[in-house]
């Protein structure tokens, strides 16, 4: 049994849908920029901020789409801890500490840069990854890199986006209410209690229930969007069902194509009409777009290099067999591709600072597009899978072998 097979239908449908919906999020992207610094653009960024119902069209696509993208992530993290590459610490460890690397050396760049300043909120910006461009990136390459290179950038990047989750809970919360958040935690409790004492299969009730749930915590100040994940974690999922009779899985199943295809698109439109203006030079050379620009390019591999050769060298886990450091390298670069979740911090940290919005989005875009030429171009040239016995190519014997 080869690597491929450990690969399972629906991780094969993640990457494939992130190969094609990059390219739709890079055109998407490219039109906002164009129609932005047209004479086009004032309308266009107007109609982004028109109310509908209680909201502007921005924060709809913030609050509420991309509370279906963290629903979408928080299946994939859930299917990976109970019967993917997280479920298995001794696997899971190689991965868990290079995301912990990744995410705490961009930070600490950005904080030595900007720590005590206005802009000190922007930290948490280059700790993302954009998981469907990082594994656009890698389809892209196809057999040139290891298939378990493809597993370790899944498993790293899905525990960053839970780090990521965690820092918006935590740090970037609006007025608080505490109130709502305990009618959110407990229509949280109350799907948890409907998945394990009623036994309860059917989707609608939780997605009824999720609606409540990020309602009730769009007005308690903590975003909204940790809804989607939360709702993820209170779905049924069995690692011992048929994928065609789990609950999580059909909802995944269903979530792919309208988030890589919708979704996200949608919210790059949204949120990518960045001004280029006479002093655009100037505002990258601020310490906030250093601190964003270093933290993603130079950061990212750096942390997760070097965190995971102190973990292998420590004795607290080991490298596949057909990976060697040149491509851990290679993920680590391409980890610096922040995008979506970089600009979704950036929405939060300076919120009300248009200014300070736009050139730390135009940082993103600059350190995510450097970040994915230098990881494709790495792994192109130096990411060749090394020789092994196809009989013998496993996950699990290559760990036995180096026990």
């Amino acid at each position: 049994m080869r690597i491929e097979k450990k690969l399972s239908a629906t991780f094969k449908k993640f990457s494939e849908s992130g190969k094609s919906g990059g390219i739709v999020l890079i055109l998407c992207t490219l039109v906002s920029l164009l129609v932005a610094n047209s004479a086009l653009g004032e309308g266009y960024l107007h109609f982004w901020h028109l109310p509908l119902a209680g909201l502007s069209v921005e924060l709809w696509v913030n609050d509420a789409l991309m509370a279906v993208f963290f629903l979408l992530v928080g299946l994939e993290l859930k299917r990976e801890l109970v019967n993917g590459e997280l479920s298995d610490l001794r696997h899971a460890m190689l991965p868990i500490v290079a995301a912990a690397g990744g995410v705490a050396v961009p930070a600490l760049i950005h904080y030595l840069l900007n720590g005590g300043t206005p802009t000190q909120a922007g930290v948490g910006i280059p700790m993302a990854t954009d998981i469907a461009f990082a594994l656009g990136v890698l389809a892209l390459l196809g057999s040139r890199v290891p298939a378990s290179l493809k597993i370790f950038l899944t498993a790293l990047a899905v525990i960053d986006d839970l780090a990521a989750i965690v820092v918006i809970a935590v740090f970037y919360t609006a007025q608080f209410s505490l109130v709502y958040l305990a009618a959110a935690l407990g229509v949280f409790a109350a799907l948890f209690l409907m998945k394990r004492m009623l036994r309860v299969m059917a989707l609608l009730p939780y997605l009824v229930g999720g609606a409540l749930m990020w309602f009730l915590m769009l007005k308690s100040g903590v975003h909204a969007t940790i809804a989607g994940v939360l709702l993820a974690f209170a779905i049924p999922y069995s690692a011992t069902q048929d994928d065609a009779e789990s609950p999580s899985h059909r909802l995944e199943d269903a979530l792919h194509k309208p988030v890589a295809f919708l979704i996200l698109p949608i919210f790059a439109l949204a949120n990518t009409g960045i001004i280029i203006g006479a002093g655009w030079a100037g505002e990258l050379l601020s310490i906030n777009s250093l601190g964003i620009l270093l933290g993603l390019v130079a950061g990212k591999p750096i942390g997760i290099v070097l965190f995971s050769f102190i973990a292998v060298r420590a004795g607290l886990c080991r490298l596949p067999l057909d990976l060697e450091w040149r491509h851990v390298l290679g993920a680590g670069l391409l980890g610096g591709i922040g995008f979506t979740m970089s600009i979704f911090i950036t929405n939060l940290a300076f919120a009300g600072q248009p200014d300070t919005v736009n050139a730390s989005k135009m940082a993103i875009l600059l350190a995510s597009l450097v970040a994915g030429v230098l990881g494709f171009a790495w792994l192109k040239f130096m990411g060749a899978p090394l020789d092994s016995d196809p009989d013998t190519d496993t996950m699990d014997l290559e760990q036995d072998e180096r026990a």
